[in-house]
C-alpha cells in the first residue's frame, strides 16, 4: 500500500496549473517589462515546483505498517 501526498488531487492540479502559468508568464514579462520584476514568477514556479516534487517524493514512498 502506498502512503498518500500531503496534496489531495485538486490541490496537486491547483499546483501544476499554477506552476505553468508563473513558467509562461516569466519569459513573456522579461521581454515586455524593463524591470527585473519577472523574476518573482521564475522564485515562485520553483518553490510550486519544489512541492510538487516533494509530494511525489512522499507518495512514492511505501506505507509504514503499524506495529502491534
Amino acid at each position: 500500500m502506498r502512503s498518500a501526498g500531503f496534496l489531495t488531487d485538486r490541490q496537486r492540479q491547483l499546483a501544476w496549473l499554477g506552476f505553468l502559468l508563473a513558467a509562461f508568464q516569466a519569459p513573456l514579462a522579461a521581454k515586455f517589462v524593463d524591470d527585473a520584476s519577472w523574476l518573482f514568477a521564475v522564485v515562485v514556479a520553483l518553490v510550486v515546483a519544489t512541492v510538487i516534487l516533494a509530494d511525489d517524493a512522499q507518495r512514492r514512498r511505501p506505507a509504514v505498517e503499524p506495529v502491534e
